[in-house]
């Protein structure tokens, strides 16, 4: 896939940033199960630190917020106080992990010793071009129509793959940003470059 060309002059690099928020944690989560497509729920420990980014998002006033329809990701968004502005996007999904949902990496390296997602995608699921496209259809509506502050609330792989398309990386490159549960990072400019700001804190 093809690095991309920063977005055009006249951005302000204090405003026009894109904050991006992972769900809170699950019990899939914590197993560290391949969670795509099955709607799992936040556990108490997730609800209860989806309500502390209330005071970690304070005072931040988007444009536009929007939000991944898997539930882990609504429930994040509403619980932080972005719920009644937030735009539901299907784009937002986490990576389709096919025949692999639900299983630990260890799991499916009985089968297929040395498997990683993002170089070897999953059967009857995405691979990482697969998800690479559907950020840069994000990036293209969010950064190229929207001034000022977006924020995103969705999924680790699937945001890991967006910041390596923000800064011009291929999709597989997603593997080298670590994404906790219920984190905050931040893309951004420094003059007209995209840069990534903060990450995972």
């Amino acid at each position: 896939m093809s690095q991309q060309a920063p977005f055009s002059h006249g951005r302000d690099p204090i405003r026009d940033r894109i904050v991006i928020v992972r769900h809170a944690a699950t019990s899939w989560s914590k197993t560290r199960r391949h969670t795509g497509r099955t709607d799992i729920p936040l556990d108490d420990d997730g609800i209860a630190d989806a309500r502390a980014l209330q005071g970690r998002l304070a005072g931040l006033l988007p444009e536009r917020v929007f939000v991944s329809p898997l539930r882990r990701a609504l429930a994040t968004c509403e619980l932080a106080g972005f719920g009644a502005h937030a735009e539901i996007d299907a784009e937002l999904m986490e990576w389709d992990y096919g025949r692999y949902e639900g299983l630990t990496t260890p799991d499916i390296r009985v089968e297929r010793p040395g498997w990683n997602v993002f170089a070897d995608g999953c059967p009857d699921g995405e691979d990482a071009a697969d998800v690479g496209r559907r950020a840069d259809n994000v990036l293209e509506r969010v950064a190229g129509g929207t001034s000022g502050t977006v924020v995103i609330f969705s999924h680790a792989h699937f945001l890991r793959v967006l910041a390596a398309r923000w800064i011009g990386l291929d999709p597989s490159e997603g593997r080298r940003f670590s994404l906790d549960a219920c984190s905050v990072s931040t893309l951004g400019y420094e003059r007209d470059d995209r840069v990534i700001l903060t990450w995972n804190t």
